[in-house]
């Protein structure tokens, strides 16, 4: 497997981050309305309002554009589930589950255009789990999490049932994002979400 095409550099002042932000924005609105056969640097940093020096001050070519957007994404289902874990304050184990499947359902919701056309056509730009920052950070979020309702789970390896409960709520997110039928009101979908993942730590091993 190749290795993934990563950025040149990363912003260090408040302007330089901004400028980056614009253009991956612009990256963004692009896939969106062209795909990738109709991105190029030229077209981006046109739509950023940058020249196409800046963006390759950054970005050596689109495909770390494309890899800069997974990892910008990977950053935001962190942040949603922070802040849930943050500040859930007594919540039961079922409630963490709960918020923690409507903070990600609320996120994908911002830009699911953008979504569909990463997790459809781009998913090989996206990193290895036990390669991103972000989801070793939610990963030992919801690990210590669960460990505070050790008494609500039935399954045996905390460790494991983290990795599962991630891999469960990511796919059934977008799936409930970008495939879920129109016959089902979006309130039950996500009920359901949470219904399978609060079946799974519940059951014990063989159940």
């Amino acid at each position: 497997m190749r290795p993934l095409p990563t950025p040149r550099k990363a912003p260090r002042q408040a302007r330089s981050q901004h400028m980056v932000e614009q253009i991956l924005q612009a990256t963004a609105r692009i896939l969106e309305e062209r795909g990738y056969a109709g991105m190029n640097t030229n077209a981006v940093a046109a739509r950023a309002g940058v020249s196409v020096g800046s963006v390759y001050q950054y970005f050596p070519n689109k495909d770390s554009l494309i890899t800069a957007l997974h990892e910008r994404h990977g950053a935001q289902m962190y942040a949603a589930i922070d802040a849930v874990l943050a500040n859930a304050g007594a919540y039961t184990l079922r409630e963490h589950l709960a918020a923690m499947v409507h903070a990600w359902l609320v996120a994908h919701q911002v830009e699911p255009e953008l979504h569909k056309v990463l997790e459809k056509e781009f998913p090989f730009f996206d990193a290895p789990a036990q390669d991103s920052a972000a989801d070793n950070n939610s990963f030992q979020r919801i690990l210590d999490m669960l460990g505070r309702h050790r008494d609500e789970i039935g399954q045996p390896d905390l460790d494991l049932a983290t990795w599962v409960l991630l891999r469960m709520m990511e796919s059934l997110v977008h799936a409930a994002v970008m495939d879920a039928p129109a016959r089902f009101a979006p309130a039950d979908i996500e009920r359901c979400i949470v219904d399978a993942l609060d079946g799974y730590l519940r059951a014990g091993p063989g159940t």
